[in-house]
């Protein structure tokens, strides 16, 4: 049932431009990872949520409530917070503030921090956001393959592989790193630990496939809080650099925006309206089987 109706035709107009874009933020997300430490891209890459909020609606028409659009300026305040554009230590005790020299903060700020880090993860965010919301479009279009509508995401997940992998092919032809792979070999200086992101990547394709089909593109945001988490601990016990405090206020900012986002959706009064209507409709009904009844007892 997954392939019924399948055609390269409707594999191109599905796959070939949320791959395309998926492959340009690929791209701007490695070189963010190059100058960025683990906790700063995991929190700003986390605006990728606001992108999908806005792309959503713009696509599929998803409205947001109130609150998650109260939880979608959390999370950009939270990625101010990280880049100190914010300044928090009116949030913490004065005590507990240590205070940062201008030679600490040169140390930590590479020149390239902003162009080649900041820069890149936001635009990366900004068209994760976009890619996920033509991706959630396709797989929930009733227009998708199989009998029940909408694309089988283990399908879809396959289709923008083969995408991808096509679109990367092509764009080695007239890349440096093309060249240097054909000079080199595919495998030249690959090491064990490289597979662990691939795999993890592949395995992570997959899961996002069928919670975008089934929970949605902004609303798989919520099961990343464990993950800014995670990074967190990882960084400070595999690198031995502390997390700061900006890094942890923002990160608590957005693990907080982001579950806001995933308890509060929002409520088409319509529908509300409808659903009072069926209920007193109901209770109506209810109400008069009772009389009849009384009446036939007396």
């Amino acid at each position: 049932e997954a392939t019924e109706g399948w055609t390269v035709l409707s594999w191109i107009a599905v796959a070939a431009v949320p791959a395309g874009i998926y492959t340009l933020q690929n791209t701007c997300a490695l070189m963010a990872y190059q100058h960025l430490d683990g906790v700063t891209f995991n929190v700003l890459n986390q605006t990728k949520t606001l992108s999908a909020a806005l792309c959503c609606y713009l696509l599929i028409g998803r409205r947001q409530s109130k609150v998650q659009i109260m939880s979608l300026f959390l999370l950009l305040t939270s990625a101010l917070i990280i880049e100190k554009i914010i300044n928090v230590d009116f949030l913490l005790d004065s005590d507990m503030v240590d205070v940062e020299t201008d030679e600490t903060t040169k140390i930590v700020l590479s020149p390239k921090h902003l162009t080649h880090g900041v820069a890149p993860v936001l635009f990366a965010s900004f068209l994760s956001g976009l890619a996920g919301s033509i991706s959630q479009k396709n797989l929930q279009s009733a227009s998708g393959c199989g009998s029940s509508g909408g694309r089988n995401p283990y399908l879809f997940s396959s289709e923008l592989c083969v995408a991808s992998l096509i679109i990367l092919v092509i764009s080695m032809i007239f890349s440096d790193d093309g060249e240097r792979i054909r000079s080199n070999g595919f495998f030249d200086e690959w090491t064990p630990q490289m597979l662990i992101p691939i795999v993890v990547n592949a395995l992570g394709g997959i899961v996002v496939g069928l919670v975008t089909k089934y929970a949605g593109s902004v609303r798989k945001g919520f099961a990343l809080i464990f993950g800014m988490l995670f990074t967190g601990f990882i960084q400070s016990v595999i690198d031995g650099a502390p997390v700061t405090k900006e890094q942890i206020v923002g990160g608590l900012i957005a693990a907080f925006s982001l579950w806001m986002h995933a308890t509060n959706p929002y409520v088409d009064p319509t529908a509300i309206s409808k659903s009072n209507e069926f209920v007193d409709k109901k209770q109506a009904r209810s109400n008069g089987k009772k009389r009849k009844k009384t009446v036939k007892e007396d």
